[in-house]
């Protein structure tokens, strides 16, 4: 069976860079392109630290009262273990739901709030970030809401509501190596996976904020930044983040967005920017719940670049923005009810694994002034731990590494090495897997291989090779 798997399992990234715009490959596996197709009761989960944070609130707004959610501050993992805590009930939650919907069972479920989520509360960046300050509200019924439009004026210091509007243009061509503050998109620990301190990566972003807030601003939905610009180039990408700044200079990642401006009208149809032709862009963030504290500043960061984490076009694009167009979209809480989650009975469901090795993780950014160079090495050994119940061991060892040159995008390359080993006495089984990517101004070149072992025999080995035509990006 094991043979079998691995002669059939397919080079995932290759599949994904064949489709770089939303063809079918993609909305066949998306409820957004009907909902009425979908006529179950549904409730969503999801964190704001998850990569599923924007499903919840879109699921409530596409599928209507049929649908729930629950949005708290947790990592891709189920809320009655997760990070940061608090913790919610989720098999509470999860019985009480089916026991209604697939027993008949008249238990009130069809009554909950439509909408639960976790404000978060002048939450600072940390290496770790085990409990995040915040509080919980309830929304009986979800609708679209109102916002809070902030604009620049004439010293480019965001007002909430201002009329006043800056009357000058900016060029903007980030540092290639900005967004290495950002962490993991798919969050698994509450370390450096989660953003850090911002203060980094605004460094090489054109940066606009508020004077010190005289009183507290809440927040629940997703952000969007308007604004209008021309490029040097048919291809670029903006970021746009939204920035809590604490009173000692802290600045927390509240939320983000990345487009990339060929995708600007339609992500199934993308078309190429016309160099140097005012271009209008709507930019819409993830979904957020955020309260801003009095004397804290609301801070926007735009940048050309987010790397690591979103590949860079083929030229080091130059983007001249006119201020007077720039709008930030603040969705506003409303009324909602302060309520009170209840947490798991077990605070460790988990089970305590045997530790035979501990583990360990580092996250390592180094920039070489003299080749003008930066790399960013991620470092992650799970330690080899014996499940208590089975016996079986298993460790998981992650190295990556992403290079990338001074204003030269097709320089980037990055390299990702997963070892997994499982064992029991007298018998040992390993994968590991290699994949790399690097670019040129018109191609994507990937390759991977995949070698297993089963004692101290290879009985195992493939290779994959592909070049792959870039398509508007």
């Amino acid at each position: 069976m094991w043979q079998e798997r691995l002669d059939a399992e397919p080079f995932f990234m290759e599949e994904w860079l064949e489709h770089q715009r939303r063809d079918d490959f993609w909305k066949h596996g998306s409820i957004c392109e009907n909902f009425d197709d979908v006529e179950i009761p549904t409730l969503v989960i999801a964190g704001w630290a998850d990569g599923y944070r924007n499903t919840p609130l879109k699921a409530v707004e596409g599928l209507g009262e049929k649908s729930k959610a629950i949005i708290g501050p947790w990592v891709h993992k189920y809320p009655h273990f997760a990070w940061p805590k608090p913790r919610a009930d989720f098999l509470g939650e999860a019985i009480r739901w089916w026991s209604r919907w697939l027993k008949g069972e008249e238990n009130g479920a069809e009554d909950l709030p439509q909408v639960r989520a976790y404000i978060m509360d002048a939450v600072k960046p940390a290496p770790r970030r085990d409990f995040d300050p915040g509080f919980w509200i309830a929304k009986p019924r979800w609708t679209a809401p109102e916002m809070d439009v902030l604009r620049l004026d004439g010293a480019r210091t965001l007002f909430i509501d201002g009329a006043a509007r800056a009357e000058e243009r900016i060029e903007l061509r980030s540092p290639l190596a900005t967004g290495t503050a950002s962490g993991e998109y798919f969050t698994l620990k509450p370390d450096a996976e989660m953003a850090v301190d911002q203060r980094g990566d605004d460094a090489g972003s054109l940066v606009f904020e508020t004077a010190p807030l005289t009183e507290a601003y809440d927040y629940l939905g997703m952000p969007v930044v308007r604004l209008t610009l021309k490029a040097d180039a048919e291809l670029a990408n903006l970021c746009a983040r939204l920035v809590d700044v604490h009173p000692d200079g802290t600045a927390l990642r509240v939320s983000f967005g990345v487009l990339n401006l060929a995708h600007r009208i339609s992500n199934e149809r993308p078309e190429p920017l016309v160099p140097g032709e005012d271009t209008e862009i709507e930019l819409t963030l993830d979904a957020c719940g955020y309260r801003f504290e009095p004397g804290h500043r609301i801070r926007l960061s735009l940048s050309t670049a987010y790397w690591p984490m979103i590949l860079p076009p083929p030229t080091d694009v130059t983007l001249d923005i006119d201020l007077g167009s720039v709008e930030l979209m603040l969705p506003k809480l409303g009324e909602a009810e302060r309520i009170v989650m209840k947490e798991p009975e077990d605070p460790s469901p988990l089970p305590t694994y045997i530790e035979h090795a501990p583990g360990d993780t580092s996250r390592t950014v180094t920039r070489d002034l003299t080749h003008a160079r930066t790399e960013y090495r991620i470092h992650e050994d799970t330690g080899l731990h014996e499940h208590p119940g089975t016996g079986l061991s298993s460790r998981q060892l992650r190295e990556e590494l992403w290079t990338i040159a001074d204003n030269d995008p097709t320089s980037m390359s990055g390299v990702s090495v997963w070892t997994c080993d499982m064992s029991r006495p007298n018998w040992f089984v390993r994968t590991i897997s290699t994949a790399r990517i690097a670019c040129t101004a018109t191609d994507w070149i990937i390759d991977a291989e995949v070698v297993a072992i089963d004692g101290e025999d290879e009985f195992f080995r493939k290779s994959y090779a592909k070049t792959v035509p870039r398509d508007q990006m």
